[in-house]
């Protein structure tokens, strides 16, 4: 009987680390790749919102440019465009017709015909 060993026990630090130890680095390490570094979820979701945006903004702008290469190319090639353009902004007009042009009241007529109408108390 002098001869039995004895099974070796499993070390207690074992146990500490598989317990605790284990379990603390993998949520820490789940924890840095949702939150933390360059490519966190927040900043994620902040590029996905930059860049819907962006891409709302250029095709507003294409919109705008597609019409301004319309506007101008009328200008180049279509006369009735820039005869009409022509009477709005100069007042061109072609030989034998008439322009007129109404012109808002003077401030001074404006008040006057205000005071007009306005009845003073001491008038029957």
């Amino acid at each position: 009987m002098g001869s039995m060993k004895k099974a070796p026990r499993p070390a207690a630090g074992g146990a500490f680390l598989k317990r605790l130890i284990l379990p603390a680095l993998v949520g820490l390490s789940v924890y840095f790749a949702l939150f933390g570094g360059e490519y966190s979820v927040f900043e994620v979701r902040r590029v996905r919102v930059e860049n819907l945006e962006l891409e709302q903004r250029l095709i507003e702008s294409e919109r705008a440019n597609d019409s301004l290469r319309t506007w101008a190319e009328a200008l180049e090639t279509d006369s009735a465009t820039i005869e009409r353009l022509a009477r709005e902004q100069h007042g061109m007009i072609r030989e034998g017709e008439v322009l007129y042009r109404i012109a808002p009241p003077p401030i001074d007529a404006v008040t006057d015909a205000e005071a007009d109408s306005v009845q003073d108390p001491e008038r029957p």
